[in-house]
């Protein structure tokens, strides 16, 4: 009798066997949570187990013996009170109904009921890895309670005992098989993990490919990722939207979306306005009659919806687990990169907007001090107020036209040479400048960025002291790289000031020393070389050949 139960339970684990290969069954064991329509699935599966363990019974002197209470604690402890309780009142009312005033009915309608309570208090309340363990031990009680019941109920008694002492080892030890299809289904489970770490690496694999076009966003960069996002997990179109609009669509339908670019799907406007994700995987109803089965996920940043990655298949329930779990990991790494672009654009701009007035902002001092030397000069040297007129002039041209890319070396240090004549007319000997430049070197640098470092020599150094200094720029080539240096002899930095130019720690009003500084180390990788010298200053930086 014990082998036919275990044959009955076997027929059992062999179904569900089958189902968790089965796609669209394998993902109702894979989930954690889920939905009613899949518990009522499970519901119907397990109460179908049940009735037709009760009609494939054993019938010993007017019982049945079957494993009706497998099916039931199974069923609870696997997918929660719910899937327990309804199947132990269909089973067990089943039971009762075809028996009615059977020896065993009573007994075996309130067990079945107790097992689905007892089968979700397991749920609940087991840890997973215990829960085959709980349902063995559990199973057992309820089969013991129930000859407990039919012994207490039967009439007569020795009936009740006769029955009891047949049917009372193979139906308790039966409940073995709770325990192998709980491990089972769970194992099942287990493959999420495995799962979740073979698409995880894909999402990756996916995010190096498109990292490059993250640089920079525009439709064509947008183009290119979506291209290398349906290539890599077989879709039939991918699209990238922000709120508003379609900014990328590759794929089936795509000549659609070459005149319209508004979002006009609905699945999409749910997505947008609810921050959750919408699958439809057998839609009949899609905008594109080809498109059949879809995943909407929602970019996020900063925890606000910016827009959405579309997946499309043109075949119906495409959208598994693993293309969920997958599509999830590369949207929330699609949402980081999108936010990191977005931040160094806006740091681009920043960047830019600081050029910009650092190029537009002509100290009025200094203007104020050009325009008296000039003045000076026009009684007593009339040439020499034409040539700082000429200076002056291209100094301020070369500030108010200047654009923010690299510019060739050449230009940079004949803006130096105009700045530099308009403050040797105003000191006279106390200023004298000297040129160490290779003739031969080219190479393009970022714009303003020896002048600042020569005005700080002449106006923090040179000038701070008492009488005569020398500024020294030099220009050299040292092969793959050119080494650009402002030395000056004046009353040289101080040790804390070139701390905090390296901190960053400089105060508002003195930061063109360190705005160099940052510009130089994010363009080239290390920054300015500020070294104090005996009398004076001496900086240095290296620009690459490469940044041509």
């Amino acid at each position: 009798m014990l082998l036919q139960l275990l044959e009955r339970a076997a027929l059992l684990l062999m179904t569900l066997f089958v189902l968790t290969r089965v796609p669209r069954f394998k993902e109702i064991f894979q989930k954690g949570a889920y939905a009613p329509q899949e518990l009522f699935i499970a519901t119907v599966i397990f109460s179908l187990f049940a009735i037709f363990s009760t009609y494939s019974g054993i019938k010993v002197e007017g019982s049945l013996v079957n494993v009706r209470i497998v099916a039931i604690m199974a069923g609870g402890i696997l997918f929660g009170p719910w899937v327990g309780l309804i199947t132990g009142i269909i089973s067990g009312v089943h039971r009762f109904l075809i028996d009615i005033g059977g020896i065993t009915s009573v007994p075996c309608l309130i067990t079945s009921i107790a097992t689905g309570v007892v089968s979700g208090i397991i749920y609940r309340h087991t840890s997973a890895e215990r829960r085959w363990q709980a349902g063995i031990l559990a199973g057992m009680g309820c089969e013991a309670l129930t000859m407990l019941l039919i012994l207490v109920m039967a009439h007569p008694s020795s009936l009740g005992v006769e029955i009891v002492s047949k049917i009372a080892f193979p139906m308790i030890m039966s409940q073995v098989s709770v325990g192998l299809i709980v491990m089972l289904v769970q194992s099942v489970e287990g493959e999420k993990e495995r799962i979740a770490a073979r698409q995880s690496k894909l999402a990756l694999d996916i995010a190096n490919k498109t990292l490059p076009y993250f640089r920079s966003i525009n439709p064509q960069s947008l183009r290119k990722i979506c291209t290398t996002i349906k290539e890599d997990i077989g879709a039939d179109a991918v699209a990238i939207t922000d709120t508003r609009c379609i900014r990328a669509y590759v794929g089936i339908g795509e000549e659609y979306y070459e005149e319209k670019n508004e979002i006009i799907s609905d699945a999409t406007k749910i997505t947008l306005s609810s921050g959750e994700i919408t699958i439809r995987n057998n839609d009949t109803e899609f905008n594109h009659h080809h498109i059949k089965s879809l995943i909407i996920i929602p970019l996020k940043e900063k925890g606000e919806v910016t827009g959405a990655l579309k997946i499309y298949y043109t075949k119906a329930h495409k959208i598994t687990y693993s293309l969920q779990a997958m599509a999830v990991g590369l949207s929330q790494i699609i949402s980081t990169l999108m936010e990191v672009s977005r931040v160094e654009d806006i740091k681009q701009m920043a960047n830019k907007a600081e050029l910009k007035a650092l190029q537009t902002r002509i100290n009025p001092h200094f203007l104020f001090n050009a325009l008296n030397a000039i003045v000076s000069s026009i009684r007593i040297d009339p040439d020499k107020a034409r040539e700082l007129i000429i200076n002056l002039s291209g100094y301020m041209r070369y500030n108010l036209e200047l654009t923010d890319d690299f510019i060739d070396i050449r230009k940079e240090l004949q803006q130096v040479r105009h700045y530099v004549e308009i403050e040797k007319a105003r000191f006279g000997r106390r200023l004298t400048v000297l040129y160490d430049i290779d003739d031969e070197t080219e190479v393009r640098i970022p714009s303003l960025i020896i002048q600042p470092l020569v005005e700080n020599a002449i106006v923090h150094g040179i000038l701070k002291g008492r009488g005569v200094g020398t500024v020294t720029i030099s220009v050299k080539d040292r092969g793959d790289s050119v080494r650009i240096g402002i030395r000056d002899t004046g009353v040289g930095i101080s040790e804390e000031t070139i701390r905090k130019v390296y901190e960053g720690s400089m105060p508002e009003n003195k930061i063109g020393l360190f705005n160099v500084h940052q510009r130089v180390k994010l363009i080239y990788g290390e920054g300015l070389t500020i070294t104090r010298l005996d009398k004076g200053t001496d900086i240095t930086f290296d620009v690459k050949k490469e940044n041509r």
